[in-house]
């Protein structure tokens, strides 16, 4: 069943004010306790050290009798985007329905999906600039995630990290959306790709209510975490300047894939 946009307005309040989180402490391993911080700190410039992309696919409802429209289905994140976790923006626009070197529709009959995506734009040290998604309060991604049942995040991560082998390509699933994290999975190994579920993973489980794939208006969403060899695959050139124009044919079946679970459940 859809959500009218009416419901949204109850339910989305709601999504966007719970739970209560309180002062935020940073990570172990972050600088900044959240992205408010961040964008507060005078030492960083924004469009210099770091920037935010988003797009909202509008819709309106100016009847008073007709039924509401169908309210986006799903947002796509990336919340460590640009030099952070290298890889992570390009597959957030391709799966999302654009090409990340011209932001046309791909494929040209849609669908596109809502995206939002903070990013590293450092040459070098961008790993400052990570915020724990639990910790993720930029207004932009509350609103985009608030707005829709599902969210998509991805993430970059090292084998090791993901209880994988040295040198192993393979995608981590978790996330709270139990019927999503399955399509992903399915989809997945369906096209090839080595995948383990991220249950017991320690954060990378990507479960906690907090997370912001997790603050929909379902409660649930899923995380991709994607290790470097996987990441470094999709590509023939790993800088920033060079990805987006040079992914390869192992970069558009994981984004056939995602798209292919977006559309199944």
């Amino acid at each position: 069943m859809g959500i009218s946009r009416r419901v949204m307005l109850a339910a989305g309040g709601a999504a966007l004010a719970a739970p209560a989180f309180g002062a935020r402490v940073a990570a172990a391993a972050d600088t900044y306790p959240s992205n408010t911080a961040l964008y507060a700190d005078p030492a960083l410039v924004a469009g210099v050290d770091y920037g935010q992309r988003f797009r909202r696919h509008g819709v309106s409802d100016d009847s008073e009798t007709a039924p509401s429209p169908a309210l986006p289905a799903a947002v796509v994140i990336a919340p460590h985007g640009g030099g952070i976790e290298p890889g992570t923006s390009e597959l957030c626009l391709a799966i999302a329905g654009y090409d990340p070197a011209t932001m046309a529709a791909t494929p040209a009959g849609g669908p596109v999906y809502d995206f939002w995506m903070f990013e590293g734009l450092r040459a070098s040290n961008n790993g400052v600039l990570h915020v724990t998604s639990t910790h993720c309060d930029d207004p932009v991604a509350l609103a985009l995630c608030g707005g829709v049942r599902r969210a998509v995040s991805l993430h970059g991560c090292t084998p090791q990290q993901a209880g994988f082998a040295d040198g192993t390509a393979a995608a981590l699933v978790g996330g709270a959306d139990a019927a999503l994290r399955s399509a992903l999975r399915s989809a997945l190994s369906a096209a090839g790709f080595t995948t383990r579920d991220a249950a017991g993973v320690g954060e990378l489980d990507g479960d906690d209510p907090a997370n912001i794939a997790n603050r929909t208006l379902s409660g649930g969403g899923a995380q991709l975490e994607l290790t470097t060899p996987l990441r470094q695959a999709m590509f023939t050139s790993f800088t920033r300047a060079g990805r987006r124009t040079s992914t390869t044919g192992l970069f558009w079946s994981f984004t056939a894939a995602v798209r292919s679970a977006l559309a199944a459940v």
